[in-house]
């Protein structure tokens, strides 16, 4: 049976280690406040659908699906004006929608399709943390990631149930025998939910008896009061609102993205960090993902590395940096074509959240050794033969240590 590494995370949400790129898939900290901090929030998610009726969103290292379903789950926040707690301030979303209809088009690319397929079954919440992961042999042997959990999940952010249900509308007919062996599978049962497994064996019971249904809504709504009891009385008015289509790939983003016709709105770009996967960090991919970003769109990622920050400048986007204020300090990147979207900050998020352009110590990092981007001119190259060419030019470069920069910036 296929094997993989959850946890609970600090904030009550799974979280996943890989194994084969000895790195996690999530911070400790919390998979979902992570997806939110770094991915959703500095959107401005509010002020776009204020003029926007579409959006197209390009999810890249989908994984287990955090950023699109914090991102939906923001968006159901702000169209209903609902009131939410986040680092226990209060926060009340006032939107005129007039009624409007919004289309939301996610294309998410992962090459675990098993994980992208189990993405809607994942629980939102856990609260006794410690307890659930003392039952996990892979933790109990991890001390790098057990260390760092604490006894009690301590939520910023909530998750929507039916945001799962979302999701899990439109890919249940490709999941499989497989899947359904891991869902049933004791190891893992404490991190699936059971309603959104009763849901899927619904869907499939009404696919197996060939009765489909003519009314999408009404469908769903019945299936949200009669058989899934945790869905609430909004659930009908998020889908009368929300025209959602999602597309997964599981390929190779380059290869994907090379074909790919769209322009989005968003891109997250979540793959592991550059020395573990360079073939997503190269000046090659950034250029493509320059042709498929629109001009009043933004790509963000959580890495903050000079490297990272310096391909995005080459491949013509304007770079800025995400500030945590809760924490104080930088958590991401920001890449735009539009430079005025870089030091925005709304009246709700700005409290939590707040972009900058790169300053004069970013600037000069980048124009070190730890500057020098990775190449994939082809979009083809394995990361071990990236990873080697790029020694190579560092080995070979003129440039100053990035430690010897430092050193000369403080001495200033």
């Amino acid at each position: 049976m296929y094997e993989f590494y959850p946890y609970y995370t600090n904030d009550g949400s799974v979280g996943l280690f890989s194994p084969e790129a000895d790195d996690i898939y999530h911070s400790t900290y919390g998979a979902l406040t992570e997806a939110y901090q770094k991915f959703v929030l500095p959107l401005n998610l509010k002020k776009f659908i204020e003029t926007n009726s579409e959006i197209k969103i390009l999810d890249i290292c989908f994984g287990i699906g955090y950023n699109t379903k914090s991102f939906l789950n923001n968006f159901i926040e702000i169209i209903n004006n609902d009131t939410i707690y986040t680092n226990n301030i209060k926060y009340n979303y006032k939107i005129d929608t007039n009624n409007k209809k919004y289309k939301i088009f996610v294309h998410a690319i992962d090459k675990d399709k098993n994980l992208a397929l189990l993405s809607p079954f994942f629980k939102s919440f856990s609260k006794n943390i410690s307890k659930e992961n003392s039952k996990s042999e892979f933790l109990n042997h991890n001390e790098k990631i057990k260390h760092l959990l604490k006894e009690k999940a301590a939520a910023n952010f909530s998750l929507k149930k039916e945001v799962n249900i979302l999701l899990l509308e439109k890919i249940y007919k490709k999941i499989d025998k497989s899947i359904l062996e891991i869902l049933k599978s004791k190891q893992y049962k404490r991190f699936f939910d059971n309603g959104v497994i009763d849901f899927y064996g619904y869907l499939k019971y009404l696919d197996d008896r060939n009765q489909g249904y003519k009314n999408k809504l009404a469908f769903l709504h019945n299936i949200y009061y009669k058989y899934i009891s945790f869905c609430n009385k909004n659930a009908l008015k998020y889908l009368k609102s929300l025209d959602f289509n999602f597309k997964l790939s599981i390929d190779d983003a380059r290869k994907i993205l090379k074909s790919d016709n769209n322009v989005y709105n968003f891109i997250f770009l979540d793959a592991f960090t550059p020395n573990k996967c360079p073939c997503l960090w190269t000046i090659d991919f950034f250029k493509l993902l320059y042709n498929l970003l629109d001009d009043n769109g933004m790509i963000l990622t959580y890495s903050t590395s000079a490297l990272v920050r310096n391909t995005f400048l080459n491949a013509g986007f304007n770079v800025g940096k995400i500030y945590l204020n809760s924490a104080n300090k930088f958590i991401g990147t920001i890449a735009v074509k539009n430079k005025s979207l870089i030091t925005y900050s709304d009246s709700i998020n700005s409290n939590i959240i707040n972009k900058y352009e790169l300053s004069e110590y970013d600037l000069g990092l980048m124009k070190t050794k730890a500057g020098i981007f990775y190449r994939d001119e082809n979009l083809t190259l394995d990361n071990e033969t990236i990873l080697n060419a790029h020694k190579k030019d560092v080995d070979n470069s003129n440039l100053i240590s990035s430690s010897k920069y430092i050193k000369m910036f403080k001495d200033k």
